[in-house]
């Protein structure tokens, strides 16, 4: 997608802050952050919204896990404790249409979330 933000930051168009980059994801510092720690973890590959995964997409989707744990040990969040979350369509608060995770740290966080 040649509009998509994300996908202008993982070609290296758009400058972005990285904190985390592999063969099939990257992770960036939120340029609006609602937290301390405040990360996207984005896949490379372009997925407009969650509905649009696939059954092949589960070790992608195991990975982005395992690296928003690799990332929140690195930045001291681990005891006290962090948040992934994923928004689908915008009534849930996604904006651009490229599927990513914020991470979350660094302050208490409250239940229910919005």
């Amino acid at each position: 997608m040649s509009e998509c933000i994300f996908c202008k930051v993982i070609k290296g168009e758009i400058p972005a802050e990285k904190v985390y980059e592999d063969k099939e994801i990257i992770v960036i510092e939120d340029v609006n952050p609602q937290a301390p720690t405040h990360l996207l973890i984005i896949p490379k590959r372009h997925i407009p919204t969650s509905m649009e995964l696939e059954s092949g997409d589960k070790d992608m989707i195991g990975s982005i896990f395992l690296v928003a744990n690799r990332v929140a040990e690195e930045r001291g969040i681990v005891d006290s404790g962090f948040r992934v979350v994923m928004n689908c369509n915008e009534g849930a608060g996604q904006s651009v249409f490229h599927i990513h995770f914020h991470l979350l740290g660094g302050r208490n966080m409250k239940w229910p979330p919005g």
